[in-house]
């Protein structure tokens, strides 16, 4: 038992920092300095989103970090919390609680452990699938409406304007519209200069943290000019000291009142997070196991919610420039979190005087690609209509907040998966010159050979599609120009059949033999045979081992014809 055990600990958890040795530890800990550069301005500013102190994203850093370094199984994957997931938080929390009360704070660690606990169960269960159903036309949209959501707070910081941090988008452009005429002219001037180094920085030196760099040089700026004074924000007081760890303490009705976020936060993360990490790994010739990925995020998130930080997903900004400085191990993680340790402990003085729009010009910068300009424009040309899926999610989530874009996504996925299942292709075979069925199908009329005809179903059978392909077959039946006499189910694509499936079978089944016509199968899948036995489909009709056989044994001679599909 013991060692059973040691075996199943050792597969979830192996050998940390994969990759790591002698040669490549000084270039390991140089990118766990880069990733510091790169996380602290961005964690400060996606904490101001969610409408906490910057405190609250500096422990996203820590044992957070650590827990992810030791126990998730992509080599290079970041764990962070991004602008999306900052967003959403501050959509759904913000309608339950006022931002930077302690209720509000209680709510987003109570959401964060929820999510923390949804990923640790889809690990177990293995149901990372589920992550899936949100497409790409879908994430496009959704993460397009969080994106623009965050602008307008970020363009507002920029010009020094005061806008509501827990309202709805139309709510905060109508505050960003009003009160242009009281744009500060200094705020606008630090937010330009900013806007120009990180863009063109970010061509010329892709590698360099300018987010760090325009930071520090716009606090310079702003302590020597005493622009303070002059109406440019700044962050003030940063509470110092180590992370804690505490249990939320809410309300089971406020438990119940975070789940559809956490769902959601849970959804956005597992699909990205999965996405890359594979993507990753296959780029770099190492192997990755996705429910224990699913585990170290459920691990962090937990930590996450218990050490007083928000949740946390993949950033695949973070990790891109990882890749670029030459890491391959999780080992910057951990350089990452023992610095942001001895920022907490000794250097929080040092952000007190980073101004404001210099943070939404950094966070402005970040969250520009989640606009997705490119990826409209590619749907746009290849597939109107899963454009349009993805501008009626962005649409509502713009109009109507995350939870509400989450939901019509689900249902919109859900809609599109059942119009694809319900309309498979279903065809009566041709016969070739050798006495096979080819894979083109028949027209409306025609029979596979004088008397026969083959019909293939190309997917499972299953009540989305089962009337479908009963209606399909009689109408090839009656349509036929001869009498048929034979009718052979190629049944090489229906990996499964449901209750549903098989009571529309068995009803196509009995209104053939009704009409003296003989069923015989081909094709069929040892599986799916197991399955209709147990649905009692089958009668001891015939099954051949292809259609050549089935075709054969009826006496069929070649024939050409014109292929179509019914």
């Amino acid at each position: 038992m013991a060692r059973r055990l040691a075996t199943t600990l050792g597969q979830w958890f192996p050998r940390p920092f994969a990759g790591l040795t002698r040669k490549n530890l000084l270039r390991e800990a140089g990118a766990g300095v880069t990733l510091l550069a790169i996380a602290v301005p961005l964690n400060i500013g996606y904490a101001q989103i969610v409408g906490l102190s910057p405190t609250v994203g500096l422990y996203a850093l820590v044992l957070p970090l650590i827990v992810w370094a030791l126990t998730v199984s992509s080599r290079q994957l970041v764990a962070s919390p991004d602008a999306a997931a900052a967003a959403l938080i501050a959509s759904s929390v913000g309608g339950l609680a006022i931002a930077g009360t302690g209720d509000y704070l209680s709510l987003v660690l109570a959401q964060t452990v929820l999510c923390g606990g949804l990923f640790l169960l889809a690990a177990v269960f293995r149901l990372g699938f589920l992550a899936d159903f949100l497409s790409k036309p879908i994430l496009v949209g959704l993460l397009a409406g969080l994106a623009l959501d965050i602008l307008v707070g970020q363009v507002a910081k920029m010009l020094g304007i005061s806008v509501p941090a827990g309202g709805e988008f139309f709510e905060k452009l109508v505050a960003l519209v009003t009160g242009l005429p009281s744009t500060n002219a200094w705020s606008a001037a630090i937010a330009a200069g900013c806007l120009v180094v990180l863009l063109l920085g970010r061509r010329l030196a892709p590698t360099v943290p300018w987010a760090l760099v325009v930071l520090v040089l716009a606090t310079l700026v702003t302590t020597f000019g005493g622009l303070a004074t002059k109406g440019v924000s700044t962050l003030g007081p940063v509470e110092g000291g180590l992370p804690t760890f505490s249990w939320p303490v809410v309300d089971w009705s406020d438990w119940a009142a975070v789940a559809p976020s956490a769902v959601a936060l849970f959804l956005v993360g597992a699909g990205e997070g999965l996405l890359v990490s594979r993507a990753y790994a296959d780029k770099r010739g190492y192997r990755v196991d996705a429910n224990r990925d699913l585990f170290a995020f459920g691990l962090a998130n937990v930590a996450s919610g218990t050490t007083g930080s928000f949740a946390m997903g993949s950033s695949t900004a973070r990790t891109a420039a990882l890749d670029e400085a030459g890491s391959r191990t999780q080992f910057p993680a951990i350089v990452a979190a023992l610095g942001a340790t001895l920022l907490l402990l000794f250097g929080t003085g040092l952000l007190e005087d980073v101004p404001g729009p210099a943070i939404g010009a950094v966070l402005a910068v970040a969250v520009l690609p989640l606009l997705g300009i490119p990826d409209f424009a590619s749907l746009w040309r290849r597939d109107r209509a899963e454009f349009a899926i993805a501008g009626v999610c962005f649409g509502v989530t713009v109009a109507f907040g995350s939870i509400a874009g989450i939901t019509i996504a689900f249902v919109l996925a859900l809609v599109n998966l059942a119009r694809r299942a319900a309309t498979p292709d279903i065809d009566v075979l041709s016969l070739d010159e050798y006495g096979a069925s080819s894979a083109e199908g028949l027209p409306t009329g025609r029979t596979t050979a004088p008397g026969v005809i083959v019909v293939r179903l190309a997917a499972p059978l299953f009540f989305a599609n089962g009337t479908v392909f009963q209606d399909a077959v009689q109408r090839a039946v009656e349509s036929a120009e001869e009498p048929v006499q034979h009718v052979v189910f190629d049944m090489e694509a229906v990996s499964d059949v449901d209750v549903t499936g098989a009571e529309a079978f068995e009803r196509l089944r009995s209104w053939l033999v009704d009409r003296g016509i003989e069923v015989r199968y081909s094709r069929l899948r040892h599986e799916t045979r197991d399955r209709m036995e147990r649905l009692d489909l089958l009668h001891g009709e015939a099954v051949h081992q292809s259609n050549r056989e089935a075709l054969a044994a009826l006496g069929a001679r070649p024939g050409g014809s014109t292929p179509s599909n019914p």
